[in-house]
């Protein structure tokens, strides 16, 4: 992938995260993804654009409920995210 195509995908990504819809899943999603964007590429961007597709109930039950997200291909993901926030 050039390196311009990774840069817009990298944008879109930056933006849907911190344009979630509810300001808690703004601030939870986006502070990460912007802190974790500029090193991101392949399959991690990947999986995190397809955590983005996902409605804002089910990120914020897995946000604060993790056991739920237990057996996702996301489980991984909201364990990240909820270190970078200090929950775990």
């Amino acid at each position: 992938m050039r390196g311009d195509e990774l840069d817009v995908r990298r944008r879109r990504a930056a933006y849907r995260a911190t344009h979630r819809g509810t300001k808690e899943m703004d601030w939870v999603i986006g502070r990460y993804a912007v802190s974790v964007l500029p090193n991101l590429e392949g399959e991690a961007l990947d999986r995190l654009e397809r955590f983005l597709n996902l409605p804002d109930p089910d990120l914020q039950q897995w946000f604060y409920s993790p056991h739920l997200a237990a057996g996702t291909e996301f489980s991984e993901l909201v364990a990240e995210m909820r270190r970078f926030h200090g929950l775990e």
